[in-house]
């Protein structure tokens, strides 16, 4: 898995980002075994400790959790996973239409666009 790091937020808040986006493309399937901090840090190139903090937050959210002498897995839980799906789209989306409506759009010619653009 490839990482790319930038500098508009915390390293720790792109780790989750990214882990959101794997769970949610199913490249890491409902209750899958999460590798260790250890193994995840040295892959990402980061320091545990925040892979130690992406991996807390992720299991705060729910998307991930602790069984005692298992280690970590990614949750089983379906509408969770779908809802956070549509979560990431609405956000996608809402970051889309202001872009466009910063370059002039209106929401009819972008829904234009996009029918346009479906259509080819």
């Amino acid at each position: 898995m490839e990482y790319h790091f930038t500098n508009d937020k915390p390293i720790y808040v792109q780790l989750v980002d990214y882990f959101k986006i794997q769970i949610i493309a199913g490249l890491r399937p409902e209750g899958s075994r999460v590798e260790s901090v250890r193994d995840l840090a040295v892959e990402a190139k980061v320091n545990p400790n925040t892979m130690q903090k992406a991996l807390s937050e992720l299991e705060r959210e729910g998307l991930v959790k602790t069984e005692r002498t298992s280690g970590r897995f990614i949750t089983d839980d379906k509408e969770k996973i779908a809802k956070m799906r549509e979560e990431i789209a609405g956000v996608e989306i809402e970051t889309f239409i202001k872009k466009m409506q910063s370059l002039g759009f209106s929401k009819k010619e972008i829904k234009k666009l996009i029918d346009e653009y479906e259509a080819e």
